[in-house]
């Protein structure tokens, strides 16, 4: 039988070849899911030989990891926030600098707000607002069924399921926004054009849906922004954006009347979440 070494030998040096970059942790990590190990426990114990229905296991996560399948819908999850979200095929992977968008909400918001989460996707946004502030309701808008499927599961499982409520609709439209204190949004973003610049992880596996904006880049913020001028006075939006867009996002929010507040930037230094007030 292999050892955990053997495996590990022959997965890195595989992993080393494929034509996207792995993290190096990554054959450890898949080996760990499979034995029901920690990484640090996979590599301490690297002399222990690996039954084969085992091997076989950590073999097929492996071939679909060279196929470039993310480890997150190998696995079927990624950490958001401190939690761990369930993830699948019908939602994008959260990402770290979409954080910055709970950051910006917590220093905002008073105590039992109404929350709108537009374009919810794995419920991200919405269950972490939803447990993080004391009181909080969130009303969590997407146009894919599956998607407002994996956002009820997860705030089911985290303990928000009585304060998340997901509702099939695209963006804001039929919502009565009078009751909203803020809104938040991590909307399409990315130009078609910008298809082949994409990693065959993203393009491959993720929802189009919810990468792209249809037309160009700034089709679905312009929507947005035009679609939420209903809002109370002083209610915020913020909202996640794409790299090189601060400029013509910030042109097109002031055209609707929306007041320009803060940009922040990412862990990369690209402006990625703008905050906007109405007047």
């Amino acid at each position: 039988m292999p050892t955990i070494r053997d495996l590990l030998a022959d997965a890195r040096a595989r992993l080393a070849a494929a034509p996207f970059e792995p993290q190096p942790r990554e054959a450890a990590l898949l080996l760990g899911r499979v034995l029901g190990l920690s990484e640090a426990q996979t590599l301490a114990r690297d002399d222990r030989e690996v039954e084969p229905p085992a091997a076989e296991r950590f073999r097929e996560l492996l071939v679909r990891r060279l196929g470039g399948e993310p480890v997150a819908y190998l696995f079927g999850e990624r950490e958001f926030y401190g939690r761990t979200f369930h993830v699948d095929r019908r939602v994008l992977i959260p990402r770290p600098e979409t954080e910055h968008v709970v950051e910006e909400a917590l220093a905002t918001l008073p105590t039992a707000p109404w929350i709108l989460d537009v374009g919810t996707g794995s419920g991200c946004l919405a269950v972490t607002l939803a447990l993080e502030i004391p009181g909080a309701r969130v009303v969590a808008t997407d146009v894919s069924p599956g998607a407002l499927a994996v956002a009820a599961g997860n705030a089911r499982r985290l303990g928000a399921g009585g304060r998340v409520h997901p509702v099939g609709t695209d963006l804001a439209r039929g919502l009565d926004l009078s009751r909203f204190d803020l809104v938040v949004s991590n909307p399409p973003y990315i130009d078609p054009a910008d298809a082949p610049s994409l990693s065959a992880e993203v393009l491959s596996f993720e929802p189009h849906l919810a990468l792209f904006a249809p037309g160009e880049g700034d089709s679905i913020l312009s929507r947005l922004f035009a679609e939420l001028r209903g809002l109370r006075s002083r209610v915020r939006l913020i909202v996640e954006i794409g790299d090189g867009q601060l400029a013509v996002a910030r042109q097109r929010a002031e055209a609707e009347g929306w007041l320009f507040v803060d940009a922040r930037a990412d862990y990369a230094g690209i402006p990625r979440v703008l905050t906007l007030e109405r007047p």
